[in-house]
This record gives C-alpha cells, structure tokens and sequence, in this order.
C-alpha cells in the first residue's frame, strides 16, 4: 500500500508532529500532511495489528486536526480521518458488512472536554433531564455479533467500522456468548449487538508465567493477544486461549414486523445492558451507573482509574453515553463517531523512548537476560528506564538495536515491555545487540540446549549473582515469604560474607546484624521472627523457593501434594512426574536434574536440620484444611493483607479463589471500597460476606 519512500516520509513527519506538540494545524497544506500521517496509523493499527505510536500518541495527534477543522470549517477535507472510520482490511477470513457501522468513540483526558460534551448534549436534546451511563472501556478486540429467531447467526471483527471479517467459526467458541438466546421475550427478531473479546489478567499472567518457563518471551499484551486469537485459522487454537467477549450496546434491533424496538420498547441504554445481562450474555451490568451530570461522571471515572489494576480485566478508560435511546437518536452521529458517547481515557500506560544500551543479567537459573536501558519516560505515571528483553530469541525476531525509537507498554503483569522497535525511523546510526558467548559474571562458557530460548550460565554454585538470586527468589512473597527480607538485606549482608547460600538464612548472626548501621533492636528482631515464622511455611512454598528450573507456583503446589516429604520426589522418574496434572517432558527433566545434584540435596537437608518444614504433614499440623472445598472471592482494599497474600493465606488453608462472584461462590472477603462484587453477592444472598477479622476468625 505504501511504498518505502512514502514509509519513510511517514515516519519523519510524525516524529515531527509528535515532537512539535505545541504546533497548532493552521493551513491546508499541514492539515493534509496530518490527516496522511493519521491515515497511515489507521492502517498500521486495524489492518496490520502493529502500531508503532502508542494510542496517548495518535489520540493527540487526531485531537490537533480536529481542533483546527472546529477553528475552520474551510480546513475540512472529506477524506479527513476526523469524517470517516478507517482503512482497508485484510483478506484471511469473508469480509461482511455490519447493520449499523461500528464507529469509533470521541475521546477526551481532562474534565473540559467531557463538560463542552455535557452542553452540546443539552443543548441538541428537546426532552426534559438528560441521564448519562458510564461503564469500563475494556482493551480488547471489537466484535459484532447478530442473532436472529433467538439463534447466533453471525459473528464478525470490526474491521473498518463498515465492514468487518467474519469469524463466526471463532466465536461460536466463546461459552460467554450464547449460542441461543431469548430475545423474542423482548418482541425482537433480529438484533445486532456490540462487543469486546477480552483475556482475564490473571488468565493472561498464567499463560506469560508458562511461556517464561519454557524460555519464551511473554505476549505483550492481553489486548493484542485476544485480537490475534480471533484471527487463528484453527478454532481448536482459539479454544485454548482464555477468551471471553463482554457484550455492551445493541446497535440494531426489530421486531416480527421490521420495526426497531429501540427507543419504544427498549428506552435506555442501561435497559439494553439489563436485557442483555439476563439473557445470560456477560455485560457491565455490575459496573454501569447512571449520573445526571459530568462531575458526578467524573467522580467515577477517577474511582475507576485508582481501582483499575484490582479489575480483573485491562480498561483504558470509562465509556459515558447519554442513556435514553430516543436521546441517542437526536443528537445523532458523525461520520467518525456518535455524538452521543464519549471515552473518558486513563493516563496513557504505552510511549515512545530511545533504547540507549543494553546490559546483561544472571538469574537464579543461569539464564542470561538482555536488558534495555532506554532513554526515561513516562508511563501511566510512572518513570520507566529499564526493561527486560527476555531471550536472544526476542532480540532477533524484532530486529531490535541500540539507538532504535522502541514502543513501550506498561500495564498489568508485563511492566514495563517493549512491544515493538519502530524500524521505520532508523537512520543508520543504530548498533546490533550480540549477545555473549561467555557469562558476564563469572566468565564461564554459555551453554544454549537446541529446544530452548534461553543462553545460561552451568555454574550453578559458582557463579555469584545465581547465588545471591536464588535467595532472593527464596525468601520472596510467593515462596517462603519472609516479610522485610528484601533483596537490599540478602546483597548486603552477601557482600559482608553473611549470605552465601539458602542455608545460611537461617543461620544469620543477630548480634553480628545488630551492630551493623541502620539496624536497631525492633528491626534485628522483627527479621528474626520472619525468619522463624517462615519455618513452618507450606511445603510448596518451600518447593517453590528451591528454584527448579520451570517449576512454577501451580507446578510446585502439583509436586507437594503427591508426596509426604520432599526427598520422596527424589526417587521419582521423569515418567512418573509427566503422570502429574500439568506436568511435561520439559518440567519433568528440570525436576529430575535438581534432585540429581547432590548439593540440592544437602541444602533440603541442611535446612531440615535448622527446622524449616519439608513435609506435607508437618504443613497440614501449622495450616489446617478448616476451608476445605469453600470457594473465595477476594475484593477492596484489605487492612492487613495484599490481595497476593490473602490469596496465598486462603490455599494455604485448603480453600479456593476465584475471580468473580457465582452462586458457587462461599464467602466474600470484602476490604474497603468492596465496589460491585458486594452488591453481586448481596444480590444472591447465598454468599456470607466477611471482613478481615471474621476471616482470621475462620482460620483460628
């Protein structure tokens, strides 16, 4: 579509309008050079799937050309990205047109724009008080999927707003969609509604968590991943990989008689979600309120972008619509998008920088690890100026060298991330990244098995960061949590020769720490009974403090309980460990070449004898199975626990977490500012909602 020349003016020209952000577009000749460059994103964003400005980026760029179109109707082009959706589409899947087009949304970041958006409104609308609906702006993949008779008849991508790709087949998959529901109750024949294909962030994390194990580099983003995954060729792909769709707006709908029952029978916005909700789709229900002005809208925006991270899904933001259907009809559509919605954004959490340098780490398995030094940015509020690049692997299939303008993600479990190296603007000042042949710590040879990702140091006990990052990794929350033990106490006192392996943890000289600068009585005793306490941790902590290669939390949890002592797995061969759930050839071996090493099992021993747990029994005697077969739901800000630990508190109890609030569901653990999970639950009334000192009542 774009020839190299055109690419490369392309890319100079926004890397002009993004560093030039106090430009103003004052004539036609820049407005045609901004709205190419827009054009040009469009097509890199729905058409390739691979943007290389961050959305804050475009957002701003779209905001100045349409700023200067509103100052001059003349400026007004009618191929400007500000009248229409978008560009062409790809050819792997039949393209079909939508009911309604599937517009963008208008969006804005500050409290101006959404009270200028409140005064249009009321000033275009003739019906008395005027409602908005505000609801999480998920970060997924747009679908539009049509039922007819009460039967899933189609399902299709967004495509360009006009015509999207068909992906039925996919979506048909997906249990949170229907494959029949009753919209006939309603009057309605046939019915188009509106969606995003979402990953769970605790799904997502999982799915990164195995990749890393086996030496691949983690996805960038559930976004990203659930909009690859429609597009998969094989459904039985797509089945594997942890996609729900929300459905939130019913675009099209008739009755027997082709009349549309929107607006009639159907008067709100919130009556749509409230249908849509019990005919069994997932929508949000729990999250939608209705406001009778934009402070009150903004309020909740703002509670919203503080909860974000606790949600169990990525949003960027908050939709606001008017919520009267009638209303909707009024005030009418754009080209580009309807006037009668807007997307409240949440600070941008994705920028552009310079990769400045690269360094190299030694993890607690050998693995050698390149690491960006970028030039500092600011993402999503914070300052970001070192990433982890993964593997070889990773450096390779994006071609990514120093010098080069990198796109940066910072959100969830994958923060931060460089998503992508912008070849498109180098200018051949860049320098290869070559990775080296011997470890930087210790010098000893690098070693790179045909089937993994991952060049690692083979000196286990002699190489000195593996050893100060396995005790890093041992008195960790997730393993034997060890509270105030942190990685600037084990490389201290390492340094001062206190530390050289697990064992001496729990052989430390108290006196020896007390008269050490910045330790007084209460700190030095404060770590001696964490220290102490740790002893009696689940026998799976202990597993997974130990390090296996590939062997993760879940993985360690599996290993526990198929044994009674720790050493009994020992004797096990690998044969007999790929009999364990979720355990395979590549796990397996790992296991087996631990306890192969006689210095593992001298440390499992050497820690026996200082007391620390190594049983499975001796476990059940400190944490009783008192929630055995109860089903949690953790949500809000608890007192004295992070979600993590209460979580970990919780199975180590015998009991389950889950995400999100059923009729299966036993108890909710509710913190402060518990938000929609509370009411769920006191709408079931089957659930005994607890606070934090009724459950350490439980597991007295």
């Amino acid at each position: 579509m774009y020839s190299p020349e055109e690419l490369s003016m392309l890319n100079t020209q926004t890397q002009d309008w993004l560093s030039n952000s106090q430009q103003r577009v004052s004539n036609i000749e820049q407005v045609k050079e901004l709205s190419k460059v827009l054009r040009y994103h469009e097509w890199r964003y729905y058409v390739l799937s691979d943007p290389i400005v961050s959305d804050f980026e475009y957002d701003q760029l779209f905001k100045k050309l349409k700023q200067a179109e509103e100052r001059d109707s003349n400026l007004i082009l009618s191929d400007s990205p500000t009248q229409r959706i978008s560009h062409a589409l790809t050819k792997d899947f039949p393209e079909v047109e939508h009911i309604v087009p599937m517009l963008s949304l208008d969006n804005s970041y500050d409290i101006d724009d959404l009270n200028d958006w409140e005064k249009r409104i009321k000033g275009m609308i003739n019906e008395g008080e005027i409602t908005f609906s505000a609801e999480p702006k998920f970060d997924g993949s747009g679908i539009s999927v049509i039922y007819e008779n009460d039967q899933f008849l189609r399902g299709a991508t967004r495509g360009d707003g006009l015509i999207g790709e068909e992906i039925t087949t996919n979506l048909r998959i997906l249990k949170s969609l229907p494959l029949s529901a009753a919209f006939s109750k309603y009057g309605i024949q046939k019915v188009e509604i509106r969606g995003e294909v979402v990953i769970r962030k605790d799904v997502f994390k999982e799915m990164n968590t195995k990749r890393i194990e086996e030496g691949l580099p983690p996805l960038a983003n559930p976004r990203n991943s659930a909009s690859g995954s429609l597009r998969m060729q094989d459904p039985q792909e797509v089945a594997k990989r942890g996609l729900e769709a929300f459905v939130y707006h019913v675009s099209y709908a008739i009755d027997i008689e082709g009349n549309s029952v929107l607006g009639s029978k159907i008067e709100t916005h919130s009556d749509c979600i409230n249908m849509l909700y019990s005919l069994g789709f997932k929508t949000p229900y729990e999250e939608l309120n209705i406001y009778d002005n934009t402070d009150k809208l903004l309020t909740y925006c703002n509670e919203w972008e503080q909860k974000r991270d606790s949600y169990p899904y990525e949003i960027d933001g908050m939709v606001l619509k008017v919520n009267s259907l009638s209303a909707q009809e009024e005030v009418g559509s754009t080209s580009h998008h309807p006037r009668w919605a807007m997307a409240f954004k949440f600070k941008a959490r994705q920028a552009s920088t310079k990769l400045l340098d690269v360094i190299f780490n030694v993890g607690r398995t050998g693995a050698v690890t390149p690491v960006a030094k970028l030039k500092p940015v600011q993402i999503g509020g914070v300052t970001v100026s070192s990433v982890s690049m993964f593997n070889e692997e990773f450096l390779l299939t994006r071609d990514i060298r120093i010098g080069d303008t990198v796109l940066v993600e910072r959100a969830g479990d994958v923060i931060p991330y460089i998503a992508k190296s912008v070849h498109d603007v180098r200018d051949g000042s860049e320098k290869s990244i070559i990775y080296p042949s011997e470890c930087p710590i210790c010098n000893s040879k690098l070693i790179k098995p045909e089937e993994e990702a991952v060049w690692r140091c083979e000196n286990i006990y002699g190489c000195e960061a593996q050893v100060v990052e396995r005790m890093i990794h041992f008195v960790s929350k997730n393993s034997m949590n060890i509270k105030g033990f942190g990685d600037k106490y084990i490389r201290r006192f390492h340094e001062l020769g206190m530390l050289n392996t697990i064992v001496d943890i729990y052989r430390l000289d108290y006196d020896a720490i007390l008269n050490l600068e910045g330790f007084k009585e209460k700190s030095v005793d404060n770590l001696r009974s964490a220290i102490e306490v740790s002893k009696k941790q689940s026998l799976h902590r202990l597993i997974f403090g130990l390090g296996m290669r590939y062997v993760g939390e879940q993985t360690a949890k599996t290993l526990a309980n198929s044994v009674t002592d720790i050493l009994e797995l020992k004797d096990f061969t690998e044969e007999q460990l790929m009999e364990l759930e979720d355990i395979g050839p590549k796990v397996a071996n790992g296991i087996k070449v631990f306890f192969e090493n006689e210095e593992n099992i001298l440390v499992i021993e050497s820690l026996r004898s200082l007391g620390v747990n190594t049983t499975r029994e001796a476990a059940s005697a400190t944490f009783s199975n008192v929630l055995a077969g109860k089903t949690f739901v953790i949500t809000g800000t608890l007192p004295s626990y992070s979600r993590d630990e209460a979580k970990a508190k919780i199975e180590d109890f015998g009991g389950k977490v889950t995400g999100s609030v059923s009729a299966k569901t036993d108890y909710l653990l509710a913190g402060e500012a518990a938000g929609s999970k509370l009411a769920k639950a006191q709408s079931i009334g089957t659930v005994s909602i607890i606070n934090e000192q009724e459950f350490e009542n439980l597991i007295k």
